[in-house]
């Protein structure tokens, strides 16, 4: 059965038009489905564990990526046997800021698009990541799909936030958010390790670690990361001075940051950043706070995307 998730806040202008739609589609398919609608931050989670528990096989989400990353954490702790866990198809309806695990599959705004994908397209095996922290001496997992960030990353999902109010909800909102979280992000000491090998030890200014390619609305981060590898790709960087931000900025977009002297690349299917200083977090746009190190794995094929 399909289970359906909606987010009524992503992209409210165009709501009543793309619910219509749908409704129309699964009218003419003739398709049995159950359909929820999210209320509070965190209520997706647990509306797809429920709907996986109840036996749905399909989930098809109307939302951002901050969305799909809560229906994702639903799904992988869902109560039932890893092997109906791995058959559960989810799909997407970009209706958020950044859509930026959208992007890397050609779904966008265009909502009839994504949908006629989503009833008509293939399963695709894809990996999901899985994010392992201490808060308060308890350990936590928080599961993504599409990347997390460090530093300079995660303060700018605070500031776009803040702009959406604004500057609006698309991607223009994050490159503003980007200038402010460049000027006031402060350097981290760490030591980060891939695969169990030290691959930097400093102070770390930024670093974001991809499943997907893209990030902050577009940002190609790691231009060469496959959700479909295995592994992630990483990039690090320490703070640049104000002429490598100057050479930075017009690589944004284009997937030739990575060439600029001050960002180390690597990849691998863990990664462990060791740190006694304050973290913050973003997985897919969602901030997270905690003290301490953290551990990033990626779990091969975890689950399917129909598109």
């Amino acid at each position: 059965m399909l289970g359906i998730i909606i987010n009524p806040k992503s992209g409210k202008r165009a709501f009543r038009a793309q619910r219509l739609y749908l409704w129309k589609l699964l009218k003419k398919r003739h398709m049995p489905f159950s359909y929820r609608v999210t209320r509070y931050a965190g209520h997706a989670t647990e509306l797809a564990r429920e709907l996986v528990e109840k036996g749905c096989d399909e989930i098809l989400v109307l939302g951002g990526d901050g969305t799909l990353s809560e229906v994702i954490n639903g799904i992988m702790t869902a109560q039932v046997p890893d092997e109906q866990r791995r058959r559960v198809a989810f799909g997407l309806m970009p209706r958020g800021t950044g859509n930026d695990w959208g992007r890397y599959w050609g779904l966008d705004r265009r909502f009839k698009l994504s949908l006629d994908r989503f009833f008509s397209g293939e399963c695709r095996p894809v990996d999901v990541g899985c994010l392992t922290f201490s808060r308060n001496g308890e350990t936590h997992t928080r599961y993504f799909i599409n990347s997390v960030g460090f530093g300079v990353d995660s303060l700018c999902c605070d500031k776009a936030a803040d702009l959406k109010y604004y500057v609006g909800s698309h991607s223009l909102n994050y490159f503003f958010a980007l200038l402010l979280a460049l000027h006031k992000q402060k350097p981290l000491p760490v030591v980060i390790s891939a695969d169990n090998t030290e691959v930097f030890s400093g102070k770390m200014y930024t670093m974001n670690i991809g499943n997907g390619p893209f990030s902050g609305g577009g940002i190609r981060q790691n231009p060469q990361a496959d959700p479909q590898d295995g592994i992630f790709h990483v990039m690090c960087a320490r703070k640049p001075a104000f002429r490598e931000v100057l050479q930075a900025i017009p690589r944004l977009f284009d997937g030739r940051l990575t060439d600029l002297g001050f960002i180390r690349t690597f990849t691998g299917a863990a990664v462990s950043i060791s740190t006694r200083q304050h973290l913050r977090i973003e997985a897919d746009g969602i901030v997270l706070d905690f003290s301490g190190s953290c551990v990033v794995r990626c779990l091969h094929h975890a689950l399917q995307m129909r598109v």
